[in-house]
């Protein structure tokens, strides 16, 4: 098989009209000659970190889609079906992505559950790391993001790491906010990626002192803007991530639209394309070609260097995708959850207190980390009740794994004047998180989720939307196209109850992650993340 085009060689920044010779599923010769064929020849894009799971689609269906996109590899960490789950989940990943040809490079997931503050589905403790790292299937150490843990040498935590240098597969950093001699202590441990960079300071002082930087853009987290300034001098040392991408904006392109909007800014389209494919390629020692003699077949055709419409796709030689088109199959697999807590009542969720003021979350749009506000309380009949003019709304975290008390917190910036909306989608842990104007409707919500065990969900007093996720009770067993489009209109669902957030599904299941700070919520209470420790919402 033999395509031409303009080879854009990434290595010399040269391109030249040529021609792409391929046999047996690698690149034989690479040539200059002369032709009318239009099209620039440039290596797969590599999302440099991403949980599938997120985009609520098993491996094989994320893979008909990512690939319309130019998306030939991933770097993935399947922590959040572990924490479900645990082994048996990261295995149903791995054998679900060898189904397909787009490349999954899945990691030993190394903080399940992500810390003793919430309850999650299992335990992977050091010696399932070590036996999971001895797996050629995984490629390195998923985020570390236990960074406490690091800096004052928890035993559990360096076995872990110690595990990975054993058996030399780097170690992926989750350290957001980190700075000075935390920092540098976090580095000598051996961790040298971060993608939780939220200031350009920050990722400035991670790449100077031997760090790479991951510039993360997805559905909830856009850390882009902030941070591509960087890229033109540290190019070397930069990559690109989605990190979490939800289903309808997967549809609509991946890290082909963050090479277009580098580009859009003036950088210089072999650095642009250096982060976007060969940086995660050459760190994790992916099974992945760069468009050399002697490589693997992974390629795509773009019909400029500006705009990076896909024409075609080709992964081991073989053509996967071509205008918009997937010749990627759905495929058969088992469903397997973790789904075992009863059914609520309205009475659960009261929180009966006489306190004046109360502590709140402040979720703030397209970040994960949140603020801590102190608010007026308002009660009714002695129970702390949501404040929908002030847009203080109740929120609760419930255990899916066992019967126990819902957690309860206040959360501002979610804009609901009705309903409620809740997940199972609840990050690390995967536990139901809701937000409700009423704790009728957030009974309600819960208990739609604990009937479909799994799913997000929209109810108000006259319907109950829900689409539901069967698989580990965080992913759909249904296609691309039409989980997407019932995420969209679920999504809509939200706005139209009065949300402002631009994904309210994806910033809600990351209101339980303790490690980004300041203030979260786990099944077990309020948690402060800049202390780690629980805090009270109470303000006495």
């Amino acid at each position: 098989m033999t395509i031409k085009g303009t080879i854009v060689d990434i290595f010399n920044n040269t391109m030249f009209k040529g021609e792409v010779t391929v046999a047996n599923g690698r690149i034989t010769s690479i040539r200059a000659v002369d032709h009318d064929e239009e099209g620039f020849i440039i290596p797969g894009f590599v999302d440099a970190h991403i949980h599938i799971e997120s985009s609520m689609l098993v491996p094989s269906e994320f893979a008909k889609i990512a690939v319309v996109h130019g998306t030939v590899a991933t770097v993935s960490d399947p922590h959040e079906i572990a924490n479900v789950l645990g082994v048996p989940g990261v295995d149903f990943m791995i054998e679900n992505g060898k189904k397909v040809p787009l490349k999954f490079n899945f990691g030993a997931p190394s903080c399940v559950p992500a810390t003793s503050f919430e309850s999650a589905g299992a335990i992977i403790d050091s010696d399932d790391i070590k036996k999971m790292l001895a797996n050629p299937d995984i490629k390195y150490l998923a985020e570390m993001m236990n960074y406490p843990g690091v800096i004052y040498q928890d035993e559990e935590v360096m076995k872990k790491i110690a595990w990975a240098k054993h058996y030399n597969k780097p170690v992926d950093g989750h350290a957001p906010g980190l700075r000075g001699d935390d920092l540098s202590t976090y580095i000598n441990a051996g961790i040298y990626t971060d993608h939780e960079c939220f200031t350009y300071d920050e990722a400035l002082e991670k790449l100077q002192k031997g760090m790479k930087v991951i510039i993360r853009e997805g559905s909830a987290a856009k850390n882009f803007e902030a941070l591509i300034d960087l890229l033109p001098e540290h190019y070397e040392n930069m990559m690109f991530c989605s990190d979490d991408k939800h289903p309808d904006d997967l549809l609509l392109g991946h890290l082909n639209e963050l090479c277009a909007r580098a580009v859009a800014k003036g950088i210089d389209v072999f650095k642009v394309l250096r982060a976007a494919c060969v940086n995660p390629v050459e760190h994790y020692n992916l099974d992945v070609g760069l468009l050399r003699e002697g490589d693997q077949a992974d390629f795509i055709i773009v019909d400029n260097l500006k705009e990076f419409n896909v024409l075609a796709t080709y992964i081991d030689g073989a053509l996967v995708a071509e205008k918009g088109a997937s010749f990627v199959a759905s495929v058969p697999f088992d469903v397997l959850n973790n789904f075992d807590t009863d059914f609520k009542t309205t009475e659960d969720f009261s929180f009966h207190s006489a306190a004046d003021t109360i502590r709140v979350i402040e979720a703030l749009d397209g970040e994960l980390v949140t603020n801590e506000v102190i608010a007026k309380a308002l009660h009714k009949d002695g129970n702390l009740v949501s404040n929908t003019s002030e847009d203080i709304l109740k929120m609760t975290v419930v255990n899916r794994y066992k019967n126990a008390t819902p957690a309860i917190a206040f959360i501002k910036n979610f804009g609901l004047k009705s309903g409620a909306i809740a997940s199972s989608v609840g990050h690390d842990s995967h536990n139901i998180i809701a937000v409700g104007t009423t704790d009728e409707m957030i009974a309600k919500a819960v208990n739609t989720l604990i009937e479909n065990k799994g799913g997000i969900c929209a109810v108000t007093d006259e319907l109950t939307e829900v689409v539901p996720l069967p698989v580990a009770g965080i992913m759909s067993d249904q296609p691309a196209a039409e989980i997407g489009k019932a995420y969209a209109a679920l999504d809509n669902l939200a706005k139209e109850l009065g949300s402002t957030l631009r994904a309210p599904y994806m910033t809600l299941s990351f209101m339980a992650l303790l490690v980004i700070p300041a203030l979260k919520l786990s099944d077990k209470g309020l948690f402060d993340g800049g202390s780690f420790k629980f805090t009270s919402v109470e303000v006495k």
